[in-house]
Order: C-alpha cells, then structure tokens, then sequence
C-alpha cells in the first residue's frame, strides 16, 4: 500500500511519485512525475518549482494516485493528460486517435519542401488528409498554409469528431472539413496535396510494439496487414487519381518500407522526384510522389 500524497509538499509529492515511477522501469520518471503534479495543480514545470513547499489537497491526492495507478500499468503520459502537442499546436486525442508522435512531422516538413519546389497554383490550394486521426498532419499544414483549404477522411465517426474539435480550438475550423469513409472513397475533384499516415505495422509485429502503443492506440490504426502495406495498395492508387497535374502525395512509412512504397507510387505515374525524407533517427520516414501532366 502506498503512502498517500495528501499533506505531502509539492516537492515530496514529486520525490514520491519519481521513486514509484523508477521503480516500475519507467525511463521518464522524474518528468512524468512533474507533468502529472502539474497537471494536477494547473501549473507548468516552471510552476511546480516554484510551489515547491505548497501542501498537497487531499483531492488533489486522489487525482495523482489515479494518474500514478495508470502511468505505473503503461498508460502514456498523453492519453492520462488527454492531449498531446505536435507541430506546436495542442491537439485533443481520444481513443479513436493515435497520439501523434514527432517522426509524423517530417511528412509534414516533405510537404512543404514539395509545395514550395513548384509555383503554385493560380487557385486555392486544397489538400486532403487520408485517415486523419486527431487531424494531426492537416492542422499542421493548414496552420502553414493560410490560404489552403482541407478536407480530411476518417473511417472512425469518433476520430473524425475528435479531429473537428481540434481544428475548431485552434481557430482553423473554416477551411477544413471532415468526411466519413474508407480512405479516400468518398472524395473527388483535384488536389494539390494529398497527405497520409495509414497503417503500416505488420499483423504479426503488433505484439512486439511497446504496450504504450500496443494496448493504447487504435488497432484499426496499426495494423497493415500481413506485409504493413494493405493500406498503400489501396490508397497509392486512390490518391493518384485525385491529384491536379503537379499535385503531390506523400506518405508516412514503416522502417525499410520506404521502396515499397515508391515503386507503387511509380506504378501508378506518380514520379519521384527526390529521396525519401529521413525522421530524427535517420529512418526514411516520408516518401513523396508527384502527378505530371500526360
């Protein structure tokens, strides 16, 4: 049984919870105890330090047991907080989303190194998201781009409404809009961007992933069949039909995916103009391709 944080200072409560965090094996313990106090008490890092000697509420005691509880069973530190950051914008998850992880910005980064090598259109630019999830990858373009307009797809009802909310808090809910279907199924008319980060982990991979994703995040989002690239045979295809001429495709991929992926991406006309773009860890982790004019 657990000593209770009640009573406790903000600096003990702090101390308690990274000893118990250290001793589950969790690498993040001294932030982690900090981010949950912190959410705890409506303060930021700085905030915490600086509460130090303030005494813990016997409610706010209960809240970081709970949190302590879940963290100690593998719940990510962005699913207990129900929010996580990527491209410096909040974003609201749910568990209809995956938490968005920093190796998805550099589909983001290849997109607009691939709008930025061509003029652009004399139009509005439109740009559609496959499989958006929290909205991840659109928001981040849109906040970029303030002059494009999105549409983002969703099988998940859930993750869509979670994905609308996002583009609402962050004030870009007018040029974006959110439709139900598989892929790109329901979509039509020329796109100037289409962008995607579909299932890609192999069916029996599942298994070995770390339980934060694996018992975590949607499996309907993780698993790309027996070869990780279910989701590509489809969507490759979809997206090539629906570009403008010049329009791009790019789309996020699993380690050594990468050829794969480029070779349908040719098969269906799209020309590579340049090298996969490697994340933080030196994986190729985004790979682009364009629609030329016949």
């Amino acid at each position: 049984m657990t000593e209770s944080l009640a009573g406790q200072t903000v600096e003990g409560a702090r101390r308690s919870l990274t000893a118990r965090f250290k001793s589950g094996q969790i690498d993040s313990a001294e932030l982690d105890a900090r981010i949950l106090i912190g959410a705890v008490l409506g303060l930021d890092l700085t905030g915490v330090i600086a509460a130090a000697n303030r005494l813990i509420t016997p409610g706010e005691s209960e809240r970081l047991e709970d949190f302590a509880h879940r963290r100690l069973r593998g719940e990510p530190i962005a699913r207990l907080l129900g929010h996580k950051e990527f491209w410096g914008l909040p974003l609201l998850l749910s568990p209809a989303t995956l938490v968005p992880r920093p190796d998805t910005e550099t589909v983001v980064e290849l997109a607009l190194e691939m709008l930025r090598a061509v003029p652009p259109p004399d139009h509005r630019l439109r740009i559609a998201d496959i499989g958006t999830g929290s909205g991840a990858i659109l928001l981040a373009l849109l906040s970029e781009l303030p002059d494009a307009f999105g549409i983002a797809t969703d099988v998940s009802v859930a993750a869509l409404r979670t994905a609308s909310a996002n583009a609402v808090n962050l004030g870009l809910a007018r040029r974006a809009a959110f439709v139900a279907c598989d892929y790109a199924a329901a979509l039509s008319n020329p796109f100037d961007l289409i962008v995607s980060n579909p299932p890609y982990i192999r069916s029996t991979e599942i298994a070995e992933l770390a339980s934060e994703v694996r018992d975590y995040d949607p499996h309907r989002a993780l698993d790309g069949g027996t070869d990780g690239l279910d989701a590509y045979r489809v969507l490759v295809p979809q997206a090539a039909r629906l570009l403008a001429h010049r329009g791009v495709l790019v789309v996020e991929v699993g380690q050594r995916q990468s050829g794969d992926i480029e070779e349908l991406m040719t098969a269906t006309g799209l020309m590579l103009e340049r090298p996969a773009k490697t994340d933080l860890a030196g994986i190729r982790r985004a790979v682009a391709g364009r629609r030329l004019p016949p």
